[in-house]
């Protein structure tokens, strides 16, 4: 078995409230859930308004697929254009860790 890890570091857009905060981070969120199966959710920085952390995991039995979704993952994130993309932070952890 595989377990990867993403932790997203996020810079929100025109965002001047907590509120304003939830109604961009809370679609990603969802969207990463729905479309590829995944434990996600914002992990930090949630009493600034400007700024947020997402982060999923994803198990599977084949490396390939586990880095598949976490590469589709990163993609999803850095397409959308509401959000700057600040840092990812990947880890993989296999049977042999």
């Amino acid at each position: 078995m595989y377990v990867g890890t993403l932790s997203f570091d996020l810079l929100l857009g025109d965002v001047r409230s907590l509120k304003e905060k939830r109604s961009v981070v809370r679609p990603i969120v969802a969207e990463l859930h729905r479309k590829f199966a995944v434990s996600v959710a914002e992990t930090g920085d949630q009493d600034l308004h400007r700024r947020a952390e997402i982060g999923l995991a994803v198990v599977s039995g084949d490396w390939g697929h586990l880095t598949d979704v976490l590469d589709r993952c990163e993609r999803m994130v850095a397409g959308h254009p509401e959000v700057e993309l600040l840092a990812v932070r990947r880890r993989l952890h296999g049977d042999d860790e």
